[in-house]
């Protein structure tokens, strides 16, 4: 049985072929199924996210790789060279190290990001399901699960905001010590503000107003957070219920300046506001800092975090890192034992197969009325007979050839001990 991962990621594969390569909800169930009818594919989970495609494979032979890479192809359409410039492959302890790390957020785009986790459990459900996976992968799968937990418990790898999202709420955060207090003004219906607003709910914020060009799009982020929707137009009207204000848009020219919030400030009795700029060109005028009660962050002051934060993550990955082969080497401990648990079973059979045969020819001599001590006799000879020839064998040839290291382990194994 031979481990294999075969996949593309960020590192190795435009955006365009991490498309064509990916497996949607639609695509999976077949996938899998004709992953598991190809021959030597004994199991198999599809990891597909937006910056990666993995085939986890559990095989009957490391040769039948080329089968799986083949199949990629073929059931993608690809052109051969294309996706083999793109591929990586690992095998037995690779493959092991390879899917703790990517579990545990170290093989991310950003660094230490826990959604992977999350993504990879998906994967994990989805192959349930199909019926293609058991045993051995599904020990390996378990085993990651585990690992990216006491990852997370033992270092600070999640710790640290590294992305312009993560570091504006962090921000935010550290200003008001209960954010679930606070009412929060979304400038922008973009990616970036979703992933705000998605950092915003976990930190238990309810109160939340969404400002867009557009109101479709804003009411379609609104809707799954909850929140009011306004046009851009309309922000000096609510700016003073809000107390921190985040703005992502494309705009080219500013869309709050410093006369808008001075306004908003009187309406609240100089209660202070938090603004935070995160787009470029800047959605705040720079002047906006000059007044007493807001507080202005742009986007270079964030980076400036996050590039403190990603040195911490840096350091807290070197520590999974130790964590993962500590325990990609258990798991290999313990995969290396499956086969010595079939030879001893196999040991075990054929050393009862002799004991059944002696002690039917005994039984039978007894029974013919033969002396019971001579019966006796001759059932422990010939039952150590049969039982120490194929070591005794071995013993002699070792001998012969001179193998002193194949001495030593017999020795060892059969538990002779010379001084």
């Amino acid at each position: 049985m031979s481990l294999l991962v075969l996949g593309i990621n960020h590192k190795t594969a435009s955006v365009a072929l991490r498309e064509r390569v990916a497996f949607g909800p639609d695509l999976a169930p077949r996938a899998l199924q004709e992953l598991m009818n190809m021959q030597g594919v004994a199991e198999t989970v599809i990891l597909s996210t937006c910056n990666r495609t993995e085939l986890y494979c559990s095989l009957d032979d490391e040769g039948d790789s080329d089968v799986v890479r083949h199949w990629l192809q073929q059931f993608h359409r690809l052109d051969e060279d294309e996706l083999t410039a793109c591929l990586y492959q690992h095998q037995g302890e690779d493959a092991i190290r390879h899917l703790m790390r990517v579990a545990c957020g170290l093989d991310s785009l950003v660094l230490g990001e826990p959604q992977i986790l999350g993504q990879i459990k998906q994967a994990y459900s989805q192959s349930h399901q199909a019926g293609s996976l058991k045993g051995l992968l599904e020990r390996l799968f378990q085993k990651s699960f585990s690992v990216a937990k006491r990852v997370r418990t033992e270092t600070d790898i999640g710790a640290s905001a590294v992305s312009v999202a993560f570091a504006a709420v962090s921000l935010a955060k550290r200003i008001f010590s209960d954010l679930g207090r606070t009412r929060v003004l979304l400038v922008g219906a973009g990616e970036t503000v979703e992933l705000v607003a998605r950092h915003l709910r976990e930190q238990s914020v309810t109160q939340m107003m969404v400002a867009n060009r557009t109101l479709e799009r804003a009411q379609s982020l609104a809707q799954e957070f909850e929140a009011e929707v306004m046009t851009l137009e309309q922000i000096p009207e609510f700016l003073p219920r809000a107390d921190i204000v985040i703005s992502s848009t494309a705009s080219p020219l500013p869309i709050i300046g410093k006369g808008m919030v001075e306004r908003a400030l009187k309406a609240r009795r100089h209660k202070p506001i938090l603004l935070v700029d995160i787009a470029v060109p800047r959605d705040i005028e720079p002047e906006v800092d000059e007044l007493n009660d807001a507080y202005l962050y742009t986007v270079d002051d964030l980076q400036g975090i996050i590039e403190q934060n990603l040195e911490a993550r840096k350091r807290a990955a070197a520590q999974a890192e130790r964590i993962i082969l500590e325990e990609r080497d258990q798991f290999m401990a313990w995969y290396r034992s499956l086969r010595s648990v079939d030879l001893i079973r196999d040991y075990r059979t054929q050393a009862e197969s002799v004991r059944e045969q002696e002690l039917a020819r005994a039984l039978q001599a007894l029974a013919q009325g033969e002396d019971a001590t001579e019966v006796m006799q001759q059932l422990t000879r010939r039952l150590t007979n049969k039982l120490i020839h194929t070591p005794t064998q071995a013993l002699s040839q070792a001998g012969k050839d001179g193998d002193q290291e194949m001495l030593a382990v017999l020795s060892r194994s059969l538990g002779i001990s010379r001084p």
